[in-house]
């Protein structure tokens, strides 16, 4: 364990499962106290919360709906009242909706609309309420996808648009904010050893898929969450409007 983010307040939304835990106790591993939210598995969140404690830091787990943007002021409060401040956000939160393509008379578009209230204005409702009330020199982290400048399958153009979006939204938040000192990136995973991987793909990777990598394997959240925790550190006060790739050369 390290104390480089040693004082520092980190929200990291969608933070019971997946990258969102990993994110959440990699943050702790570098002494950040951490929040994070969750819309569904209160067990889950309090079995992170359980561990992000027994790291030595201070932790909350707060339910909160993404899909409500009228819940993300009360999510931003709360951190604040529990922990005092708000230094590192990262926008975690979505789902991932593919599989048909746009000409499907099959399509489901009531869950693609679910998907874009989600991915973009769960995301955007949450960084309004947090940009007032973050700390000078804070950090914004978006969690995008390669999917967002790269698409090399059907079936995945809602998604794609999503993540698009946030690649968007995230260089004007930066522009925004860059006289505070606040630096803001989207950092965009390629595949990933997820749940929602997992319900999109089904049991492993495509071969075909896996063969359009230049480093032939997918990527392991601790190498995501570490890359989240630099842009989140001192050394990563630099870097604002970025958009990073973690997807083993599948874009290029």
């Amino acid at each position: 364990m390290s104390n480089i983010l040693k004082g520092k307040v980190a929200l990291v939304t969608g933070g019971s499962r997946g990258l969102g835990a990993a994110t959440a106790e990699a943050l702790a591993d570098q002494g950040a106290d951490v929040a994070i939210s969750y819309v569904a598995s209160a067990e889950k969140a309090e079995t992170v919360v359980e561990t992000l404690r027994a790291r030595g830091v201070r932790a909350l787990a707060i339910k909160s709906d993404q899909t409500d943007m009228a819940a993300a002021r009360p999510l931003v409060d709360k951190v604040v009242a529990y922990f005092g401040k708000l230094d590192i956000l990262v926008n975690n939160a979505a789902i991932a909706v593919q599989g048909k393509t746009v000409d499907d008379r099959d399509l489901d578009t009531v869950n693609l609309d679910r998907q874009w209230q989600i991915n973009v204005m769960g995301a955007v409702a949450t960084t309004r309420a947090a940009a007032p009330v973050l700390s000078d020199g804070g950090r914004i982290i978006f969690i995008g996808s390669l999917l967002g400048t790269h698409v090399p399958f059907t079936g995945a153009a809602d998604y794609a648009g999503t993540k698009a979006a946030i690649v968007g939204y995230a260089k004007g938040v930066a522009r925004d904010l860059g006289g505070r000192n606040i630096t803001v990136n989207v950092i965009q995973p390629g595949v990933m050893s997820t749940d929602m991987a997992a319900e999109v793909l089904g049991e492993g990777v495509p071969e075909a898929l896996m063969n359009l990598h230049a480093i032939r394997r997918i990527a392991t959240l601790e190498e995501v969450s570490a890359l989240i925790c630099h842009l989140a550190g001192p050394n990563g006060g630099y870097i604002t409007g970025g958009v990073i790739d973690v997807a083993g050369g599948l874009a290029i």
